[in-house]
């Protein structure tokens, strides 16, 4: 027989650790590259990221709290992701440490900046993929109360794609190969992708 935990997140979860974001789960890491406009560079991992449209591609991620990666794209409207990988993940990790905001987080990480073709941020040299975006909305959150929420959804067009071309197969993306870190839900928690876990499921006709 089996039980279920239900609850209400207003009245709290009931359990050792929120499992919120355990559930939503493993996450792609938004690896944001942001310089402000005196030109100090940042780069920042947020775990709550994804692709929200194809034509144009639009990406997103949340700030939750106003943090300079959010000040820095109100200032310029730009910015760039850089897919955080298995190899790279101490040098993100580093890179999410708080720091000052004169703080450069790619000199702290041990990171190269490397200049991008259309935008004014750079990319992470070490990456293998990198996106450059434009700013097209920055929403802040509310609740269904109509409460407003200390937290900001950053919306951005892409307008150049980077690929490492060892990634490419037949012009395919193996997403397996680039070993994309992806983020779980305990304090430490974070996972890879692997052909062991894929599946080839077509779409029904």
């Amino acid at each position: 027989m089996t039980t279920t935990h239900s609850y209400a997140p207003r009245q709290g979860h009931g359990l050792p650790h929120d499992p919120f974001n355990a559930i939503v789960g493993p996450r792609p890491i938004g690896w944001i590259s942001t310089c402000s406009a005196a030109g100090v560079l940042n780069l920042a991992p947020y775990s709550f990221f994804n692709a929200f449209n194809y034509v144009p591609p639009i990406i997103g991620f949340a700030s939750i709290g106003h943090k300079d990666t959010l000040a820095n794209i109100e200032a310029t409207g730009e910015f760039v992701w850089n897919l955080a990988t298995e190899a790279l993940a101490q040098q993100m990790n580093q890179s999410s440490a708080s720091v000052p905001p004169e703080t450069d987080e790619f000199t702290l990480s041990g990171l190269t900046p490397l200049t991008s073709s259309q935008v004014r941020p750079p990319r992470v040299q070490e990456s293998p993929v990198s996106m450059e975006c434009r700013r097209t909305q920055i929403i802040q959150l509310q609740g269904a109360d109509g409460s407003t929420v200390p937290t900001w959804l950053v919306l951005g067009e892409v307008v150049m794609v980077h690929i490492d071309t060892s990634l490419l197969d037949n012009g395919i993306f193996q997403t397996a190969r680039a070993r994309p870190l992806l983020r779980a839900g305990g304090a430490g928690d974070y996972f890879t992708i692997s052909m062991q876990g894929h599946l080839d499921m077509r779409r029904p006709k």
